[in-house]
């Protein structure tokens, strides 16, 4: 192994000796706070107190070297191996580790995400109880953790990039609680195995173009779990790739630093003029920090013993960063040996009883949950020793889980039968279900006055000479008046600023409203998902444009486990109002007429996914999410861009309600429920069937997720006794989930007279040309004779 020693006291060149000491033993101090933790932490997973362990044993020493320069307004986005920097950075305690380590539900104990993350898995409050953004630009923010493999990095992108907007648009300048002039930096931590996931490299070739203030932080152990480096990565050294980013004079780029993750000092060197010249600048850097041990191995699944050779083992022991520390403090006689052995003993101790603290904090109102239980049970158990056993082995678990108790009452409850009044039972077994539900179902979404679901509607208006014009002209006038009246609002994405977009919806509003504002990004979807996430984290309202959606596969991963989980798994502590704009249907080709909803549906749930007909609609319904905090996806219908609509005059005013279907024809034969390009399509075939004399009610659904909160649509089954599901997704997608809401959840199968039908594309993507799209998506022909077959049984 390379080691090359650094034993000169550089920090104490800018600091009094004292005050220097007394910071160098601070640093060792949470070194060893970090590594009992994780010493002690690992015993408890393996005793089954904890479900499952993941730690940051061997990192301690390069993370308060980086929480050293770690300022109030600065941001982190990073990953589970980050304990150390938390506890040192003020951001964390042992015992609120410890908390979400046994999965303590109640949110004074683990304050990250009240029991729902795994355990390391950091977080802090960015806004209060109503939703309105804090004071953020005086608080030190981390964005909550992900597990995924790199998934930190596109939203990283993001919360860099939102300094660089907070320092060059001057309308934000007098938002001095989101940012001061853009000095923040985002710090990023990544392990070295996952930089060759596609998520690193886009996002450090992002920055590089950008020039935003992102610090990368890369631990690099030597391995992924068990595979080598050199397995992995060109060259066996990431830095070492990354070389033809290298920042030069006249370029942009990024800087790059190898460091020595034992080396305290020379890490403290080379950080303080590099992190502030990210600050200053806002050129993006990485340090690539080598030489990192994991002394217990990559996780409590499995023993590191198994693919480390003796001498890696034995380096590893010898190279250790807390053991170099310690070594250096002694050699430059900053303490003596009895000094840091006090510290070691002292945190030893603290540790296990804040560890002890946390524990009882957790069991205690569980073993009264348990009492309260088997007090409840013991009428039920007189005379009954199945019901007896059942008691007693729920009183007798020393760690019990809630599930326990609830499984126990279900059964207590079922032996008896009718033999005995259960009534007290039953009520206890409801209630704790229901505590239960609040505790681990809720805050999907805001549920406070930031749910876009309380915004009340407002319908367009329109003067009697209202002008006439096509759609994609409705919603450029939406957009600059939203643009001129809302500072927040920020777009970009493909070909969105210098042309307008694809099909003009922004045509000559960059020139007007700045190319800070509405702006062109580079083909790279998983990005601009990831500024936009670092936007609206930092206070502002991002639409970031997916520019056809079929690409939404590209930008999936980091809505489907960032986005859509935030509010959750922060226990609606953090919110993302993002906007995704999109659009789709109808347009020919394989890689161009994708309807994927099915797809949306299921991996966006915690986002809100709206399918206008026509650009009133949509721009209502954009209306609408930008008065809430949650994100939504919005799917413009690509065929109704050049569809004549009248202008409202009160475009800004206009909201839809999101789950509130809309009747668009009345019928008393038949009702379809559909949405988006298919409402005109079904409207087409309606006017056919008149002739024959059937009555379609259509029903524009409006958007999917939410669906029909009021049950609107059983009551129009009701009436008519016949329906169909249209869309154009595959079989079994989206027309599927709206058959299993009517059908099941709204219980319409009580109200059918014949079986109802779903009619949908063919599984395969349609093939070039009109054609291929007339025998691939439904047309009116379609709908014709499904609904005349469908009149004849």
């Amino acid at each position: 192994m390379d080691t090359v020693r650094t034993d000169d006291i550089v920090l104490s060149e800018k600091l009094p000796y004292e005050k220097f000491r007394e910071e160098v033993l601070t640093d060792y101090r949470f070194a060893c706070i970090s590594r009992e933790t994780s010493l002690l932490a690992r015993k408890e997973v393996l005793t089954g107190k904890a479900k499952f362990g993941i730690f940051g044993d061997g990192k301690e020493v390069p993370q308060v070297a980086m929480a050293k320069f770690f300022k109030p307004g600065d941001y982190r986005a990073g990953y589970y191996r980050d304990q150390t920097f938390q506890f040192a950075s003020g951001l964390a305690t042992v015992e609120q580790y410890f908390s979400q380590l046994f999965a303590d539900p109640d949110i004074n104990h683990d304050p990250f995400s009240a029991g729902r993350q795994m355990n390391a898995h950091f977080a802090t409050r960015i806004h209060d109880e109503n939703g309105e953004w804090l004071d953020l630009a005086n608080r030190k923010n981390i964005t909550s953790d992900m597990a995924p493999t790199a998934a930190q990095m596109p939203r990283a992108v993001g919360l860099a990039f939102a300094s660089k907007q907070f320092r060059n648009v001057k309308e934000l300048q007098d938002l001095k609680h989101l940012s001061d002039n853009g000095n923040e930096i985002c710090f990023c931590t990544i392990g070295d195995a996952s930089t060759t996931e596609g998520h690193f490299w886009e996002a450090v070739n992002a920055v590089g173009v950008m020039q935003v203030p992102l610090a990368i932080f890369i631990w690099d152990d030597g391995f992924g779990i068990s595979v080598p480096t050199k397995y992995q990565t060109t060259k066996g050294s990431v830095s070492d790739a990354l070389q033809g980013f290298q920042k030069e004079p006249g370029t942009n780029g990024i800087d790059i630093y190898k460091l020595k993750g034992w080396d305290y000092a020379g890490m403290c060197e080379v950080l303080e003029p590099a992190i502030q010249k990210i600050r200053d600048t806002h050129t993006p850097a990485v340090f690539h920090i080598q030489e990192i041990t994991q002394p217990q191995g990559h996780s409590t699944s499995g023993s590191h013993e198994r693919y480390k050779s003796p001498e890696r083992l034995a380096w590893e022991r010898e190279w250790d960063c807390n053991k170099q520390m310690r070594e250096w403090i002694l050699a430059n006689e900053i303490a003596e040996e009895h000094q840091l052995a006090a510290i070691e003993l002292e945190v030893k101790n603290w540790v296990k009883e804040s560890k002890n603290s946390a524990w009882e904090k957790y069991i205690t109102p569980l073993k009264k949950l348990v009492a309260d239980a088997c007090e409840v049970m013991e009428p039920l158990a007189v005379d009954n020793s199945a019901i007896k056993e059942l008691v007693q082995v729920l009183a007798d678990n020393r760690e019990p889980l809630r599930k326990d108790v609830l499984k126990t009452l279900e059964a207590a409850i079922d032996i008896t039968g009718d033999k005995k009044d259960v009534s007290v039972a039953k009520d206890f077994y409801n209630k704790l279900r229901i505590e239960c539900t609040k505790i681990y179902n809720t805050l999907l979404y805001n549920e406070g006055p930031k749910s876009a679901l309380n915004v009340t509607p407002i319908k367009p208006y329109y003067e009697d000479d209202a002008k006439t014009m096509n759609g994609y002209e409705v919603l450029n006038h939406y957009f600059d008046e939203l643009f001129t009246a809302n500072k927040k609002v920020f777009a970009f994405g493909e070909d969105v600023g210098a042309i307008g977009d694809v099909n003009q919806g922004f045509a000559g509003l960059q020139k007007k409203h700045g190319e800070d504002r509405i702006f062109d990004t580079g083909i790279r979807e998983l990005t601009i998902i990831g500024q936009g996430i670092g936007l609206a984290f930092r206070g502002l309202r991002p639409i970031a444009e997916i520019q056809y959606l079929d690409y939404l596969l590209y930008g999936l991963q980091p809505l489907s486990d960032d986005v859509c989980t935030t509010h959750f798994r922060t226990a609606g502590q953090q919110s993302v109002p993002l906007i995704v704009r999109t659009r789709g249907h109808r347009l020919e080709g394989i890689w161009h007429s994708g309807s994927p909803m099915g797809m949306a549906i299921n991996a966006l749930r915690g986002m809100y996914i709206c399918v206008p007909r026509n650009m009133v609609q949509a721009a209502g319904m954009y209306n609408t999410l930008l008065q809430g905090n949650d994100p939504g996806l919005m799917v413009e219908s690509l065929n109704g861009y050049r569809l004549k609509e009248k202008l409202p005059s009160n475009l800004l005013a206009i909201t839809v309600p999101l789950g509130v279907p809309e009747i668009v024809k009345e019928g008393s034969d038949i009702t379809i429920v559909t949405y988006g390009t298919m409402v005109r399509i079904v409207q087409d075939a309606a006017i056919v069937l008149e002739k024959h004399e059937i009555h379609c009610e259509i029903v524009d659904v409006q958007t999917l997720l939410p669906f029909d909160l009021n049950h609107l649509i059983v009551e129009s089954l009701k009436k008519t006794n016949r329906i169909i599901f249209a869309d154009e997704d595959v079989p079994g997608g989206a027309a599927a989930y709206m058959f299993n809401k009517v059908m099941e959840e709204q219980g319409g199968y009580k109200y059918l007279d014949i079986a109802p039908r779903t009619i949908t594309s063919h599984a395969h993507r349609p093939s070039y040309g009109s054609d291929g799209d007339y025998f691939s998506k439904p047309n009116v022909e379609d709908i014709v004779r499904v609904v005349r077959e469908m009149m004849a049984e």
